[in-house]
Protein backbone atom coordinates (compact mmCIF):
# COMPACT_ATOMS: atom_id res chain seq x y z
CA UNK A 1 0.00 0.00 0.00
CA UNK A 2 1.28 3.33 -1.31
CA UNK A 3 1.34 6.61 0.92
CA UNK A 4 0.69 9.76 -1.34
CA UNK A 5 1.45 13.05 -0.23
CA UNK A 6 -1.53 14.91 1.23
CA UNK A 7 -0.03 18.74 1.69
CA UNK A 8 -3.61 21.31 2.79
CA UNK A 9 -1.40 24.12 1.81
CA UNK A 10 -1.40 23.39 -1.61
CA UNK A 11 -5.39 23.16 -2.00
CA UNK A 12 -6.91 25.29 -4.32
CA UNK A 13 -9.71 27.33 -2.49
CA UNK A 14 -12.14 29.44 -3.91
CA UNK A 15 -14.12 33.07 -2.81
CA UNK A 16 -17.57 31.48 -0.64
CA UNK A 17 -19.36 34.16 -2.69
CA UNK A 18 -18.60 32.60 -5.74
CA UNK A 19 -20.35 29.70 -5.23
CA UNK A 20 -23.60 28.73 -6.10
CA UNK A 21 -25.94 27.21 -2.87
CA UNK A 22 -29.23 25.56 -2.14
CA UNK A 23 -30.94 27.45 0.41
CA UNK A 24 -30.80 31.47 1.61
CA UNK A 25 -32.61 33.93 4.17
CA UNK A 26 -34.93 34.81 1.83
CA UNK A 27 -36.60 31.41 2.24
CA UNK A 28 -36.18 30.60 5.64
CA UNK A 29 -38.78 31.10 8.41
CA UNK A 30 -39.03 34.64 9.34
CA UNK A 31 -37.05 36.56 12.29
CA UNK A 32 -39.71 37.00 15.08
CA UNK A 33 -40.72 39.11 16.60
CA UNK A 34 -42.82 41.15 15.36
CA UNK A 35 -42.97 38.69 11.86
CA UNK A 36 -43.36 35.97 13.21
CA UNK A 37 -45.17 34.99 16.13
CA UNK A 38 -46.39 30.84 15.95
CA UNK A 39 -48.97 31.41 18.51
CA UNK A 40 -51.21 33.62 15.91
CA UNK A 41 -50.59 31.37 12.72
CA UNK A 42 -51.88 27.99 13.72
CA UNK A 43 -54.66 29.13 16.49
CA UNK A 44 -56.06 25.78 18.11
CA UNK A 45 -53.69 23.44 15.93
CA UNK A 46 -53.32 21.16 18.96
CA UNK A 47 -57.01 20.56 19.46
CA UNK A 48 -58.03 19.06 16.30
CA UNK A 49 -55.59 16.71 16.68
CA UNK A 50 -57.16 12.70 17.68
CA UNK A 51 -55.82 10.96 20.85
CA UNK A 52 -54.22 8.59 18.89
CA UNK A 53 -50.78 7.05 18.02
CA UNK A 54 -48.58 10.18 16.72
CA UNK A 55 -50.97 12.63 17.62
CA UNK A 56 -51.51 11.64 20.98
CA UNK A 57 -47.48 11.11 21.71
CA UNK A 58 -47.40 14.91 20.02
CA UNK A 59 -50.33 16.49 21.92
CA UNK A 60 -47.87 14.69 25.44
CA UNK A 61 -44.62 16.78 24.27
CA UNK A 62 -46.84 19.76 24.30
CA UNK A 63 -47.83 19.29 27.72
CA UNK A 64 -44.51 17.66 28.88
CA UNK A 65 -42.46 20.39 27.54
CA UNK A 66 -45.44 23.01 29.22
CA UNK A 67 -44.47 21.48 32.22
CA UNK A 68 -40.67 21.98 32.09
CA UNK A 69 -41.46 25.72 31.45
CA UNK A 70 -43.49 26.39 34.50
CA UNK A 71 -41.23 23.64 36.84
CA UNK A 72 -37.76 24.87 35.92
CA UNK A 73 -36.96 22.10 33.98
CA UNK A 74 -34.64 21.93 31.00
CA UNK A 75 -35.72 21.76 27.60
CA UNK A 76 -32.56 20.52 25.40
CA UNK A 77 -32.31 20.66 21.57
CA UNK A 78 -29.77 18.65 19.74
CA UNK A 79 -29.69 19.82 16.04
CA UNK A 80 -28.52 18.22 13.17
CA UNK A 81 -27.44 19.88 9.93
CA UNK A 82 -30.76 19.11 8.05
CA UNK A 83 -33.00 21.30 10.31
CA UNK A 84 -30.45 24.44 10.25
CA UNK A 85 -30.73 24.01 6.17
CA UNK A 86 -34.20 23.78 6.45
CA UNK A 87 -34.38 27.50 7.63
CA UNK A 88 -35.69 26.86 11.31
CA UNK A 89 -33.13 29.00 13.07
CA UNK A 90 -35.21 31.66 13.74
CA UNK A 91 -38.01 29.44 15.17
CA UNK A 92 -35.71 27.86 17.51
CA UNK A 93 -34.14 31.42 18.46
CA UNK A 94 -37.69 32.23 19.36
CA UNK A 95 -38.26 29.56 21.90
CA UNK A 96 -34.74 30.37 23.26
CA UNK A 97 -35.68 34.10 23.93
CA UNK A 98 -38.63 32.95 25.78
CA UNK A 99 -36.80 30.88 27.88
CA UNK A 100 -38.53 27.43 26.59
CA UNK A 101 -35.08 26.10 25.20
CA UNK A 102 -32.43 26.28 27.29
CA UNK A 103 -29.56 24.80 26.04
CA UNK A 104 -28.34 23.60 22.28
CA UNK A 105 -26.67 20.96 21.35
CA UNK A 106 -25.39 20.34 17.62
CA UNK A 107 -23.04 18.39 15.36
CA UNK A 108 -20.15 19.72 12.95
CA UNK A 109 -22.41 20.08 10.30
CA UNK A 110 -25.32 22.21 12.09
CA UNK A 111 -22.85 24.96 13.36
CA UNK A 112 -21.30 24.99 10.08
CA UNK A 113 -24.43 25.84 8.61
CA UNK A 114 -25.35 27.93 10.87
CA UNK A 115 -21.89 29.92 10.97
CA UNK A 116 -22.10 30.26 7.08
CA UNK A 117 -26.06 31.76 7.09
CA UNK A 118 -24.85 34.20 9.89
CA UNK A 119 -21.53 34.94 7.20
CA UNK A 120 -23.24 35.24 3.91
CA UNK A 121 -26.81 34.47 4.22
CA UNK A 122 -26.87 31.24 2.37
CA UNK A 123 -25.80 27.75 2.98
CA UNK A 124 -25.91 24.36 1.59
CA UNK A 125 -23.42 23.72 -1.60
CA UNK A 126 -24.69 21.30 -4.72
CA UNK A 127 -21.96 18.93 -3.67
CA UNK A 128 -22.77 16.24 -6.93
CA UNK A 129 -22.18 19.76 -9.22
CA UNK A 130 -18.70 20.61 -7.45
CA UNK A 131 -17.19 16.65 -6.43
CA UNK A 132 -15.82 15.91 -9.80
CA UNK A 133 -13.70 19.20 -9.76
CA UNK A 134 -12.80 18.74 -6.34
CA UNK A 135 -14.05 21.89 -4.93
CA UNK A 136 -16.82 20.46 -2.68
CA UNK A 137 -16.02 22.28 0.89
CA UNK A 138 -13.34 24.27 -0.75
CA UNK A 139 -14.67 27.67 -0.11
CA UNK A 140 -11.71 29.64 1.67
CA UNK A 141 -13.81 31.44 3.99
CA UNK A 142 -15.44 28.70 5.93
CA UNK A 143 -12.11 27.00 6.43
CA UNK A 144 -10.61 30.23 7.56
CA UNK A 145 -12.82 32.01 9.64
CA UNK A 146 -14.28 28.82 10.92
CA UNK A 147 -11.01 27.48 12.24
CA UNK A 148 -10.14 30.28 13.22
CA UNK A 149 -12.99 30.68 16.53
CA UNK A 150 -11.96 26.66 16.99
CA UNK A 151 -8.47 27.67 17.55
CA UNK A 152 -9.54 31.22 19.97
CA UNK A 153 -11.26 28.57 21.74
CA UNK A 154 -8.75 26.35 22.54
CA UNK A 155 -6.22 29.35 23.42
CA UNK A 156 -8.91 30.39 25.75
CA UNK A 157 -9.50 26.54 26.85
CA UNK A 158 -13.41 27.35 25.72
CA UNK A 159 -16.22 25.55 24.57
CA UNK A 160 -16.71 25.35 20.53
CA UNK A 161 -19.86 26.16 21.07
CA UNK A 162 -19.26 29.50 22.84
CA UNK A 163 -16.54 30.72 21.03
CA UNK A 164 -18.00 30.00 17.54
CA UNK A 165 -21.11 32.13 18.81
CA UNK A 166 -18.51 35.04 20.43
CA UNK A 167 -16.88 34.57 16.49
CA UNK A 168 -20.12 35.91 15.13
CA UNK A 169 -21.43 38.30 17.55
CA UNK A 170 -17.25 40.04 17.94
CA UNK A 171 -17.08 40.50 14.06
CA UNK A 172 -20.55 41.75 13.32
CA UNK A 173 -21.78 38.93 10.66
CA UNK A 174 -23.88 40.50 8.58
CA UNK A 175 -26.58 37.93 8.96
CA UNK A 176 -25.60 36.99 12.65
CA UNK A 177 -29.72 37.53 13.54
CA UNK A 178 -30.45 34.29 12.09
CA UNK A 179 -27.58 32.37 13.89
CA UNK A 180 -28.90 29.88 16.94
CA UNK A 181 -24.80 30.14 17.82
CA UNK A 182 -25.11 33.93 18.87
CA UNK A 183 -28.17 34.17 19.62
CA UNK A 184 -26.98 31.68 22.63
CA UNK A 185 -24.22 33.89 23.03
CA UNK A 186 -25.96 36.98 23.38
CA UNK A 187 -28.38 35.12 25.93
CA UNK A 188 -25.82 33.09 27.84
CA UNK A 189 -27.68 30.26 26.73
CA UNK A 190 -25.63 27.01 27.05
CA UNK A 191 -24.61 26.13 23.13
CA UNK A 192 -22.09 22.96 22.62
CA UNK A 193 -20.62 21.22 19.72
CA UNK A 194 -20.03 17.88 19.26
CA UNK A 195 -17.41 17.03 16.21
CA UNK A 196 -16.03 13.86 14.69
CA UNK A 197 -12.83 14.80 13.10
CA UNK A 198 -13.00 14.22 9.25
CA UNK A 199 -16.71 14.60 9.43
CA UNK A 200 -16.46 18.16 8.12
CA UNK A 201 -15.18 20.39 5.20
CA UNK A 202 -13.81 22.23 7.98
CA UNK A 203 -11.40 19.65 8.74
CA UNK A 204 -10.03 19.58 4.89
CA UNK A 205 -8.10 23.33 5.39
CA UNK A 206 -4.89 23.98 6.62
CA UNK A 207 -5.68 26.14 9.25
CA UNK A 208 -7.89 23.20 11.07
CA UNK A 209 -5.65 21.57 13.88
CA UNK A 210 -6.56 18.37 15.46
CA UNK A 211 -6.16 19.33 19.05
CA UNK A 212 -7.78 22.36 18.86
CA UNK A 213 -11.03 20.57 17.42
CA UNK A 214 -10.64 17.82 19.83
CA UNK A 215 -10.11 20.26 23.27
CA UNK A 216 -13.08 22.38 22.65
CA UNK A 217 -15.32 19.71 21.64
CA UNK A 218 -14.23 17.52 24.09
CA UNK A 219 -14.91 20.93 26.38
CA UNK A 220 -18.35 20.93 25.40
CA UNK A 221 -19.25 17.60 25.88
CA UNK A 222 -18.30 17.62 29.35
CA UNK A 223 -20.28 20.58 30.14
CA UNK A 224 -23.36 18.63 28.47
CA UNK A 225 -23.09 16.28 31.26
CA UNK A 226 -22.90 18.65 33.53
CA UNK A 227 -26.57 20.06 32.53
CA UNK A 228 -28.27 16.87 31.68
CA UNK A 229 -29.30 16.05 35.15
CA UNK A 230 -31.48 19.40 34.98
CA UNK A 231 -33.84 17.04 32.86
CA UNK A 232 -34.78 14.99 35.71
CA UNK A 233 -38.44 15.11 36.81
CA UNK A 234 -39.94 16.50 33.88
CA UNK A 235 -37.09 18.17 31.47
CA UNK A 236 -36.93 16.78 28.07
CA UNK A 237 -34.38 16.27 25.73
CA UNK A 238 -34.93 16.65 21.71
CA UNK A 239 -33.18 14.56 19.20
CA UNK A 240 -33.88 16.75 16.34
CA UNK A 241 -32.16 15.07 13.05
CA UNK A 242 -29.05 13.51 14.18
CA UNK A 243 -29.03 10.02 12.97
CA UNK A 244 -25.55 8.63 14.39
CA UNK A 245 -23.60 11.52 16.26
CA UNK A 246 -25.68 12.97 18.67
CA UNK A 247 -27.80 10.34 19.85
CA UNK A 248 -24.46 8.39 20.66
CA UNK A 249 -23.12 12.02 21.98
CA UNK A 250 -26.53 12.05 24.20
CA UNK A 251 -25.80 8.48 25.43
CA UNK A 252 -22.21 8.80 26.82
CA UNK A 253 -23.06 11.52 28.48
CA UNK A 254 -26.23 10.06 30.19
CA UNK A 255 -23.81 7.15 31.57
CA UNK A 256 -21.13 10.06 32.92
CA UNK A 257 -24.38 11.33 34.21
CA UNK A 258 -25.60 8.35 35.85
CA UNK A 259 -22.04 6.80 36.80
CA UNK A 260 -21.47 9.56 39.05
CA UNK A 261 -25.17 8.89 41.06
CA UNK A 262 -27.13 11.84 39.97
CA UNK A 263 -31.16 10.68 39.78
CA UNK A 264 -32.05 11.13 35.72
CA UNK A 265 -35.85 9.55 36.38
CA UNK A 266 -38.67 11.20 34.87
CA UNK A 267 -37.05 12.90 32.03
CA UNK A 268 -39.07 12.93 28.92
CA UNK A 269 -37.10 12.32 25.41
CA UNK A 270 -38.24 13.11 22.52
CA UNK A 271 -36.96 12.20 18.53
CA UNK A 272 -37.66 14.11 15.49
CA UNK A 273 -36.78 13.03 11.95
CA UNK A 274 -38.03 12.03 8.81
CA UNK A 275 -37.25 8.53 8.86
CA UNK A 276 -37.17 6.29 11.80
CA UNK A 277 -33.65 5.15 12.74
CA UNK A 278 -32.06 3.04 14.85
CA UNK A 279 -29.64 4.54 16.57
CA UNK A 280 -31.74 7.69 17.90
CA UNK A 281 -34.76 5.10 18.95
CA UNK A 282 -32.44 3.29 20.39
CA UNK A 283 -30.41 5.66 22.39
CA UNK A 284 -32.56 9.07 22.70
CA UNK A 285 -35.68 7.15 22.96
CA UNK A 286 -35.64 4.12 24.26
CA UNK A 287 -32.32 3.47 26.62
CA UNK A 288 -32.47 7.25 28.99
CA UNK A 289 -36.28 6.39 30.19
CA UNK A 290 -35.94 2.60 30.32
CA UNK A 291 -35.85 3.42 34.42
CA UNK A 292 -38.21 5.83 34.56
CA UNK A 293 -39.41 8.84 31.99
CA UNK A 294 -40.59 8.42 28.74
CA UNK A 295 -39.81 8.23 25.47
CA UNK A 296 -41.00 9.52 21.64
CA UNK A 297 -40.47 9.45 18.18
CA UNK A 298 -41.99 12.17 15.96
CA UNK A 299 -41.69 11.44 12.26
CA UNK A 300 -42.07 14.05 9.52
CA UNK A 301 -40.33 16.84 7.78
CA UNK A 302 -38.36 19.01 9.67
CA UNK A 303 -39.95 22.32 8.30
CA UNK A 304 -43.72 21.35 9.05
CA UNK A 305 -42.86 19.02 12.60
CA UNK A 306 -40.69 22.09 14.24
CA UNK A 307 -43.30 25.28 13.13
CA UNK A 308 -46.36 23.15 14.34
CA UNK A 309 -44.51 21.80 17.77
CA UNK A 310 -43.39 25.25 18.48
CA UNK A 311 -46.01 26.82 17.83
CA UNK A 312 -48.50 24.05 19.53
CA UNK A 313 -45.86 24.83 22.35
CA UNK A 314 -46.09 28.56 22.52
CA UNK A 315 -50.04 28.95 22.47
CA UNK A 316 -50.50 26.29 25.43
CA UNK A 317 -47.69 28.30 27.67
CA UNK A 318 -49.41 31.80 27.02
CA UNK A 319 -53.44 29.86 27.29
CA UNK A 320 -52.01 28.55 30.75
CA UNK A 321 -50.17 32.09 31.85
Amino acid sequence: MQYYDIDLSKLKRYPIATRKNKVNIGQFAPISPPEFQPSHKTPNFIDLLPDILMAQDFKEIVQRVEGAYHNGRAVIFALGGHVIKCGLGSIIIDLMRRGIVNAILMNGAASIHDFEIAMIGETSEDVLAVLGEGEFGMAEETGIQYNEAINIAAKNNLGLGYSLGKYLCDNSFKYKEYSILAAAYEMNIPSLVSVAIGDDITHMHPEASGAAIGNASHKDFLTLASILPNLADGGVYFNIGSAVILPEVFLKAFSIVQNLGYDMSGLSTVNMDMISQYRPLTNVVKRPTARGGKGYNLIGAHEIMLPLLASSIIQRIEEES
